[in-house]
């Protein structure tokens, strides 16, 4: 008997079977979204319910628990119908109470991703900002939490520029938000003071962790990167290319407090990147110098006379020294001498 894979492919197969996978995975990913939201619509409008009815008559988690109860009984088969996953529910239905769920961007995460957001943040804007977020970028829930704990959204933007003066008005906008301050380097396990060398062999060979600190759409160039200009020698830090923006960014590592200098040789260095590397199809090279700390009115008044589109951010890190840090109670000493000084207590689940 012959097997079908054995037989001469006519012309076109092989690209039709490609594009016919691709449209399988993307129906069967459009069919598990769909799912998720009617989940998600679900759990909102029992949630809605047992709210409006704690709001009229009163009901206390005795009343939750006996629901719980019922619903399991009809439906046996059904997860997530826990008096503690009901209470979820009805706080869902509180935070997000404004024009359909299915409409909203929560409604295409998780549920688990859901919980995060409820237990994590209290403030609905920042709830909405980072469950916008997460299905942008396609976060998993350790992620979410992970943005959440370094509060990415809260620093993304904020680093003081120039790009209003130095770009157009909507790319200078875009150039922003690619601005942090502070980064955030605890990743990096560095203690006690380093120096600038130091720091940036650090962030290279954890690179994956820099790029997801610097946020989505960078991608590595190099460090020290070498210019000759002349017989002049010159090094760049750190170059990245941002492939949504469709331009270089020019990093500067210095460990102490910002000094006007430090922006007249970024300016420089941007300069030369957007001269010698920028292509006519990119978009213009921008500057962040990154230091340990900074005066912001030091800081506008040095941007202010830059050439180049610039922005200057802070790091944070752990910078206890070694010895000291490992004199410091870790967490499991810190509960223990909780449960010793309130015996019988237990922690919450």
């Amino acid at each position: 008997m012959t097997d079908s894979r054995d037989l001469d492919l006519p012309a076109g197969y092989t690209d039709l079977l490609e594009d016919l996978k691709a449209t399988v995975k993307a129906a069967r990913t459009k069919a598990l979204r769909t799912v998720n939201t009617q989940l998600i619509e679900l759990y909102w409008t029992i949630g809605h319910g047992v709210r409006l009815q704690q709001e009229r008559q009163g009901w206390g988690s005795g009343v939750i628990k006996r629901l719980s109860s019922d619903l399991h009984a009809e439906f046996p088969e059904m997860k997530g119908l826990s008096p503690r996953n009901i209470q979820y529910m009805t706080t869902f239905a509180g935070a997000w109470q404004g024009g359909p769920i299915a409409q909203q961007a929560v409604a295409q995460l998780p549920w688990g991703h859901v919980t995060v957001l409820l237990d994590k943040l209290d403030i609905q804007e920042k709830r909405t900002s980072y469950a916008a977020a997460a299905v942008q970028y396609g976060w998993s829930r350790n992620v979410l939490l992970n943005m959440i704990m370094n509060r990415t959204i809260e620093r993304t933007g904020a680093a003081p520029s120039n790009f209003s003066q130095q770009l157009v008005a909507q790319d200078s906008e875009l150039a922003q938000q690619i601005a942090k301050d502070p980064y955030n380097f605890e990743f990096l396990g560095l203690s006690g003071e380093v120096a600038e060398r130091e720091l940036e062999l650090a962030l290279t060979s954890r690179i994956t962790e820099t790029l997801r600190e610097l946020g989505p759409g960078f991608a590595f160039v190099g460090r020290q990167v070498h210019f000759d200009v002349d017989g002049d020698d010159y090094y760049v830090d750190m170059l990245f290319f941002h492939m949504d923006q469709n331009r270089y960014v020019v990093i500067e590592l210095k460990t102490g407090k910002f000094q006007p200098e430090f922006a007249g040789k970024l300016n420089f260095y941007v300069a030369l990147v957007d001269d010698m590397l920028r292509r006519e199809h990119h978009n213009e090279t921008i500057g962040i110098l990154i230091c340990g700390t900074k005066n912001d009115r030091s800081v506008r008044y040095s941007l202010g006379r830059s050439t180049s589109p610039m922005a200057v951010a802070a790091y944070t890190y752990d910078k206890l020294p070694a010895d000291e840090k490992r004199a410091l109670p870790n967490e499991g000493d810190v509960v223990a001498a909780l449960e010793w000084a309130e015996p019988g207590t237990e922690p919450e689940a």
